[in-house]
Parts: C-alpha cells; structure tokens; sequence
C-alpha cells in the first residue's frame, strides 16, 4: 500500500471516496458535522434525519453530487470515554468492507484527534484494521476474476501539518506489523505440499535477504550432530527431512543480549503412530503456526528496524505414522541429559520445542518465549479468543500482559504449581510426554518447563487462537496470524 498525506481541504482532494470517523458525544457530534458540511453541505441531511448519530459499530455512507467525491464514508467510534485504538482498528475494519464491495482502491481517511493518543499510533491502528481486516488466502483460486482486494493507496488528510506529519511513522509501522501478521497467515494457510520444513526454511530465507536478518538452516546431518533428540525423534516416521531454522537480528547495541522467539514448527500433524481422528485433520497443516508468528515477527520488527536484537528459532517436521516411526514406550535422551519416555506421540510439538529451548541457552537471552498450537486443552479452557501463558519470569509476563492489553491479542496466565508435576513422572525415564487429561496444558508447560532451566521464559499456548473455525472482522477462518501484533508491540516497547 502506498501512504500519501495532505493538508488541503477535504473537498479538494483527487480522490473517489473519504472516511470520517465520529464520537457519539453531542458536542463532539456537532463539531465534526460542522466541520463535514463545511466541506459537503449536500451530505447535511443524513445528520439532520438523523440517519447518522455515531453510535458504536454503526455506518453510513452518503453520496456526494458535488465535485469528484462521490461518497462519504462515516463510521461511529460511540462515547469518546470508552475509545481506545482497538475501536479505531475496528471501525477501519468495517471501513475497509465498504471500499472491498465497491473496488475503492484509494480512498481519503480523515486523521482527526482521537481521544489521548498520538497521531502515530492512530494512523498505525487505521492501517492495522484496514489490511487485516481485508486478508484473504486465495492462491489456489483458479477464477481470475476472485483476486484478493488490495488498497492500493491511502490518503491521510486533516489541516493540521504538524499533526498529519507525526503520523508518518506510525502508518508505515502500520504497513509493517500487517505485513508480519498476513505473512503468519499465509504460512499457516499453506498446504503442506507447499509448506513443509525444507520450503519453510526456504522462504525465511528470502524474508532474510528481503527485511534484513540474518537466517542459518541446519540440515538433518546437522541436527544430528547437535543431537536434537526430539525433532530427530519426531521425524522418524517421515519421508521429508527436518530443518531448524536460525533467525538472528541485531537491531540493538552490540554485545546486548538478544530476546528469543521459539515457534514449533511442525508442518503436519497426523499424530504419528498415536493417529488423530480424520475428521479435520486437513486443519493440521496449520499446527506449525508457532513456527509462522515467529517468522511474522521477525518480518515485521526487521521492517521497521526496532532497536533490539532478537533470535527467532524453528524446529520444523512434519509428524508421520510409518514403519519407522516412533512408538509409544519409546525413549528419548536429551543433549542436557534429560531422558523422556514418549507415551503418546501426538505430544509431539513440546518434544521439537525442548531442543530449541536447550539451543536457546547459548545465546544468554534475557527472554526467551515460545509459542505453539500445543494442546487441545488449552483450546478448551479459554477458547478461539483468549491465548494460554505460562512461565517463569514474572517481568517477561508482565510485558507479555501489557502489550496484549494495547492490542486486545488476549492472554490468561495458567499456573505452573509443582504439584502437577507428579502427572509427569515416568517409570522407566526422567519425565513422560504427556501427564494425563487434567491440566493438560499445564502439563505441557511444566515439561517444557524442565528444558528452559534457569532462562527467563514464558510459553504461550497458541491452539485455539492460532487456528479460528469462523472469520471475524479482523481475522479470517483458518491462520489467525495470532502473536505477531502482540510480539511486535512488547519488542517495540522493551525499552521503555
């Protein structure tokens, strides 16, 4: 999308279409209509009807016979005490509806003063709502006629220089983080014979070359050599080799420690010899969307060269039932040592992340998080809206907690008691894969848990929010992008 920002008046900008956005306020009100009519006294009768109040989530959309804007966009942004940029997000969202339906491909947006917030982070949550809301996973259509939509330009004006110039920044670091979220979402919308660990690797590589970091991929011989017990493990039964992809970015100052991103990166998940039920499984192929936000992070904080250096690690195979495969009652033991018993090789996605989180010690990070589409009880507990969190730096946790609430990309913090440590125990190895039905994913913390040690980390169950069974105004059915609005915002505030 490309930015344009104008100070002219309204009437006399060179496009097709112009969005307002309007508290409900009275006063408010009125001096936003005022300040429209001024401009396009023909639209005054959807005010003076009352067609028009600015009532939350309400739009209306005026057509204009004079001069070469035809139509008015107004979107409601409800009481001004109760805005926040999750509102003006969403009004873009449904903004961005109208301008689809009508093929609007370089509107106007008004860039008014808007609640306490700065221009910047306004023109970010517009650009935000607008090109999340407007994804779509069409590659495989063979109609050409069903394109994605795509904006082509987007013209922020208002009569304030000063204003409309401090939103410069704020709009491209809008184009930025979409970019990273829509590119976790393409990933995880790819079908497996498309995205699978060798193509996964390729395509970090190109992101590398294209944003500016740095990215290494070890080969089975490799992982071997590095003795990664558990993606060797897991990818036993498959015909495709693993890879673990190294992401490095060193936005920071030299010799500052780096924070470290962790995605499981399993490509497809049959369950291995422990099978899943056939009845979507088709949605496995997005079980690598850890891997995914990862790699959208690390896109997006690239692009607008945040200063700070951040590692993005990928264990990634796929998870396939084969003669060779592994089998339940196996045994596995760790580069540190640890010796797991493998109960149920649909666990496997905490056996692929434990090895990168023993790698993840060499860089001496003062944060490490993973994220994983891990386990269906996590799903169960918080649903398609609200991500699990767990982990063992109460510092790491608040920052992950703040930026969820400046992007309402949910979390809720599951406890890591030491009693459920007991579900884990194992008979014949240090620890089991899985501890049981109850607290599953807490169990699942705790085993990975054993293999963080003494890092500052947090694990984020990403199952229900990374794969969504129906759209809604931001995010479309299937590769939600979860994570990366999140990641970006705490990594964009890390210093402060």
């Amino acid at each position: 999308m490309r930015l344009s920002f104008s100070s002219v008046a309204a009437a006399r900008l060179r496009v097709d279409t112009i969005i307002y956005f309007m508290f409900e306020d009275s006063d408010l009100f009125e001096a936003q209509r005022q300040q429209i009519t001024e401009q396009f006294p023909g639209i005054d009768h959807v005010f003076t009807t009352g067609d028009f109040t600015g009532k939350k989530n309400t739009s209306l959309q005026a057509y204009n016979n004079d001069g070469n804007i035809r139509r008015i966009i107004l979107r409601g942004l409800g009481e001004s005490d109760n805005f926040s940029l999750h509102s003006i997000r969403m009004a873009s969202a449904t903004a961005s509806k109208y301008l689809s339906n009508f093929k609007i491909t370089s509107p106007a947006v008004h860039l008014g003063h808007l609640g306490d917030f700065s221009a910047a982070k306004i023109a970010q949550s517009i650009i935000e709502g607008m090109e999340l809301s407007l994804y779509k996973f069409d590659t495989y259509f063979s109609d050409k006629d069903d394109k994605r939509f795509v904006l082509d330009k987007l013209t922020f004006f208002c009569d304030d220089k000063k204003w409309l110039s401090s939103a410069k920044e704020g709009a491209q670091i809008g184009i930025d983080v979409a970019g990273g979220v829509n590119e976790a979402r393409d990933l995880g919308n790819a079908p497996a014979n498309e995205i699978y660990p060798e193509t996964l690797a390729k395509r970090a590589m190109q992101l590398g070359k294209e944003f500016g970091f740095k990215v290494t991929v070890l080969d089975k011989r490799k992982i071997t050599n590095a003795k990664m017990a558990g993606l060797l493990a897991v990818n036993q039964g498959s015909v495709k080799p693993p890879t673990f992809i190294i992401m490095e970015y060193k936005g920071g100052k030299a010799g500052e420690k780096p924070v470290v991103l962790v995605g499981k990166g399993v490509t497809f998940d049959t369950g291995g010899i422990s099978l899943k039920p056939g009845a979507g499984m088709s949605d496995m192929k997005t079980d690598m969307h850890g891997s995914a936000t990862v790699i959208g992070t690390m896109r997006a904080v690239a692009a607008a060269k945040l200063p700070i250096n951040l590692v993005g690690l990928v264990p990634a195979t796929d998870n396939m039932p084969s003669g060779s495969a592994i089998l339940p009652g196996d045994v596995i033991t760790y580069s540190n040592g640890i010796s797991v018993e493998i109960d149920n090789t649909d666990a496997e996605g905490r056996l692929i992340l434990a090895d990168a989180l023993i790698y993840a010690a060499k860089y001496k990070p003062q944060a490490v998080i993973d994220l994983a589409t891990l386990t269906g009880a996590c799903m169960i507990a918080l649903g398609h809206y609200t991500s699990g969190m767990m982990g063992t730096s109460r510092e790491l946790l608040g920052r992950i907690g703040e930026a969820a609430k400046r992007t309402r990309e949910h979390v809720c913090e599951l406890p890591l008691h030491e009693e459920y440590e007991e579900q884990l125990k194992s008979n014949v190895a240090d620890i089991v894969n899985v501890g049981g039905r109850p607290a599953g994913a807490i169990t699942a913390g705790l085993f990975l848990k054993r293999f963080a040690g003494d890092l500052p980390w947090v694990h984020m169950d990403i199952a229900g929010t990374g794969i969504l069974p129906k759209a809604t105004a931001l995010t479309p059915r299937g590769a939600s992008g979860v994570g990366v609005r999140l990641l970006f915002d705490m990594l964009a505030n890390w210093q402060s």
